[in-house]
């Protein structure tokens, strides 16, 4: 099977984005080592544009959308993380956006997709289909609908992730990347393995939103109930149709961690390191922390994918 996306998309990708995506942080602990048995690297994508690693996906396909296009628009849906990486690339490349957002979207990011010009719609997560509402929009208008991630040029301008990080950190030898539909996964695993083949990509989903790993079982695309998590941006329910072959190839393993896991994550980037992740950004961190990383795992970079908590929930956690 011909994947989605190959190597050279991820360079493109990197080139389109020069000077515009930040090339964001490795942060290191001598306490996460420590308590790891092993060298731990974070990619802080919660401090990328936008608060996550969404804008680089977004402004890599937006960027590519010819003029006549541009003028109609775009649109997406999201619980918060694309939104704000759709909103911030429109207004960069001077495109109008509408977002659907689900009605209990942490209000940060729907205060921040605002600020950076964008329509919110708003969708009952538990009730609604969001993509068939965003489809209706897209049609309506003649706007072009950027997916959350099921899209090469997405998956393309995710990778740029771990591309960056293995240009940053010599010697990684796994790659543990947390898992929603599976857009940054898939882009950072082919990223990965163009620069090494022998890097292993580990994937951490929540204990209640493990559609990809049942999909892995399962040998194909199996959809779970609406998941319950703090972790807001990896309650997907069935693994994207470009995505989840590429993880079939690539991905040596998917792990859970539990929402308690994630908050302890949590509390100790903000508190060692002085960082400010979200839940879905704390996942990989969790992962090593509760030790279901593979004990031969010895120099391990961690995608840090977000950094958009809701300050309640934030508040919460102490």
């Amino acid at each position: 099977m011909i994947e989605a996306i190959a190597f050279a998309d991820v360079l493109a990708a990197r080139e389109r984005l020069r000077g515009v995506a930040h090339l964001t942080a490795v942060a290191t602990s001598r306490t996460l080592d420590a308590l790891a048995g092993r060298a731990i690297f974070l990619k802080c994508e919660n401090l990328q544009r936008g608060g996550s690693f969404k804008f680089r996906g977004a402004y890599t396909m937006i960027s590519q959308l010819p003029g006549n296009m541009r003028a109609h628009g775009v649109v997406t849906y999201s619980s918060g993380n694309h939104a704000q990486g759709v909103a911030l690339a429109a207004r960069l490349l001077d495109v109008p956006a509408v977002i659907c957002m689900p009605s209990d979207a942490p209000a940060v990011k729907v205060a921040a997709t605002r600020s950076y010009g964008a329509d919110i719609v708003f969708y009952d997560r538990m009730r609604d289909d969001r993509a068939a509402l965003a489809q209706h929009i897209a049609a309506t208008r003649g706007a072009m609908l950027v997916p959350p991630y099921d899209h090469p040029h997405i998956m393309a301008g995710q990778g740029t992730a771990a591309l960056e990080l293995l240009e940053q950190v010599a010697g990684i030898d796994t790659l543990v990347v947390p898992v929603g539909g599976g857009g940054l996964i898939a882009g950072c695993a082919v990223a990965a393995h163009g620069v090494n083949p022998a890097v292993q990509v580990i994937g951490v989903e929540p204990e209640d939103a493990d559609d990809t790993r049942r999909s892995l079982m399962a040998g194909e695309r199996v959809t779970i109930a609406p998941p319950a998590t703090i972790a807001d941006g990896l309650r997907v329910t069935t693994p994207g149709a470009l995505t989840f072959p590429i993880v079939q190839r690539h991905v040596a393993q998917i792990v859970t961690v539990s929402d308690e896991e994630i908050r302890e994550a949590i509390r100790f980037v903000m508190l060692r390191m002085k960082l400010v992740v979200e839940p879905s950004g704390a996942a990989g961190v969790a992962a090593v922390m509760a030790g279901r990383v593979p004990a031969g795992a010895q120099r391990v970079g961690v995608i840090v994918c977000g950094g958009n908590i809701d300050p309640p929930l934030l508040a919460s956690l102490w």
